[in-house]
């Protein structure tokens, strides 16, 4: 019964509402920015490049905060890089077909003029921190609107997204991936996840992530070559894979079921789960950074975009769709086991037993990560430590929950309250993002005069007040 009630909801908020929206977001900023997406993807390399060897030239505007730009890239990447890039991508292909990978690769060009402009946002409103800055939509809300109820509502809506929803997801996974490599019951797994999250959350937390920066990025790297591997291994098919995809996403010739409105609606609510564009969750990552301009950090998080979804997504997809098993009736990321396994042949289960491993890594670095987002906006809401603690004991109870549930409870939970919190910040930034255009122009300005863009709050004066970090 509840099954069918979420799935009732999430129906009609997400295929039509949210859908719809993204899509018409994304087309006015692409056009507002003259395609910044496109047109600066060189600048985004050459930023990234820079970042990753030195700081900012002028960050000593900004010497309290320890974030460089590239720092803040990689946080953003890592909670990117997971169980949307294994799972989500198979669960849009069982569902939707083939064509959804066509639409996850639309979302992920045109969405990534909403990544630019929620980035740039959150630099140009964030606030200073003890350590570092800190900012996201619950701050430009706050800051660019004077409307302290519309940043509360998005607060608890990221809070109920990130800590509850997609945690429920990245436990089912685990839980998934290991009943069905090693049989292992989903009970104790649901268990031992719970126990491992209330530990870390109540107090080993730098441990643990001191650990995730060496391990997620050993695990994210040896996916992509294995992915490779198997591209090269099946190059003689990619034609027509391609020709697959393409067919599917606008209905010709359907391989495996789904038309056109399944593979259109499937492709951009998974391609959301893991790339993230226009969602409002990496604008509390790129707001931590340290630059001399917000529009840096704007386009170093739009490279993010495709760095998910056009690489670690299409690997996914294409092993999939080369081994076939998409027509198999598997979903999730047994999907993706069943599909490395069959592509590396010889009756081994080498590629389940590795995605397994990675996937736990990928998901419970996930888990935390989700929960400090959620822990960062209730503080914002009210900085209560006993608030913090039911916080921190719900979230326990929502891995436990999500490990035993079934796969489309979670991922309808997961939606309904992805859709409210897209749709709340989509909101936000189609109000806020003539900022976002003037601060575009100003640093392309700078760029045409040989410069290296800085920016002063002086530069919008009619927000100068709301911007003391561009003093």
């Amino acid at each position: 019964m509840l099954e069918r009630i979420i799935n009732a909801v999430s129906g009609v908020l997400t295929d039509y509402v949210m859908v719809a929206t993204l899509l018409i977001a994304a087309l006015i900023f692409t056009i507002a920015t003259r395609g910044v997406q496109f047109r600066m993807v060189g600048e985004m390399c050459r930023l990234l490049v820079r970042s990753g060897r030195k700081s900012e030239p002028a960050s000593s505007r900004h010497n309290h905060s320890s974030v460089t730009s590239f720092q803040a890239f990689a946080l953003s990447i890592a909670s990117r890089v997971g169980t949307g890039n294994l799972a989500g991508v198979a669960t849009a292909i069982a569902i939707g077909g083939p064509g959804a990978v066509f639409w996850m690769w639309m979302i992920a060009l045109l969405g990534a003029a909403s990544a630019f402009v929620e980035s740039t946002l959150a630099q140009l409103f964030k606030v200073k921190g003890e350590k570092s800055f800190m900012g996201g939509p619950a701050y430009y809300i706050m800051k660019g609107t004077h409307k302290r109820w519309w940043a509360v509502l998005f607060a608890i809506l990221i809070t109920l997204t990130f800590g509850f929803a997609f945690n429920s997801v990245q436990s089912n996974t685990i839980a998934s991936a290991y009943e069905s490599v090693f049989a292992f019951p989903r009970e104790w797994m649901a268990i031992i996840l719970t126990v491992l999250t209330l530990v870390i959350i109540f107090g080993g937390i730098k441990s643990i992530s001191r650990f995730s920066e060496i391990v997620v990025p050993v695990m994210a790297v040896a996916y992509i070559l294995l992915a490779a591997v198997i591209v090269v291994m099946n190059i003689r098919s990619i034609p027509h894979v391609f020709r697959m995809i393409v067919d599917n996403a606008f209905g010709i010739g359907q391989a495996a079921g789904g038309a056109i409105g399944a593979a259109m609606t499937m492709g951009i609510k998974r391609g959301l789960f893991s790339n993230e564009a226009g969602e409002g969750s990496t604008p509390n990552a790129a707001a931590t950074a340290a630059v001399t301009h917000p529009v840096k950090q704007g386009l170093i998080q739009t490279l993010g975009v495709y760095t998910d979804t056009l690489v670690i997504c299409s690997a996914t997809a294409f092993i999939i769709l080369c081994s076939g098993m998409h027509l198999e009736g598997h979903d999730g990321i047994v999907l993706t086991q069943k599909a490395i396994d069959a592509s590396l042949g010889g009756g081994h289960n080498y590629g389940s037993i590795f995605v397994s491993i990675a996937i736990f890594f990928f998901a419970f670095t996930s888990i935390v990560a989700n929960y400090y987002y959620g822990e960062t906006n209730i503080r914002f809401i009210r900085n209560s430590d006993i608030l913090i603690r039911i916080y921190r004991l719900a979230v326990g109870a929502m891995v436990y929950a999500g490990a035993i549930c079934s796969l489309d409870l979670v991922w309808g939970f997961a939606d309904i309250t992805m859709a409210l919190m897209t749709l709340c910040n989509l909101a936000a930034i189609l109000y806020l993002g003539r900022y976002a255009i003037i601060l575009l122009r100003d640093y392309r300005r700078q760029l045409r005069e040989g410069r290296d863009p800085v920016y002063h709050s002086s530069t919008i004066p009619s927000i100068a007040k709301e911007t003391e970090c561009w003093d």
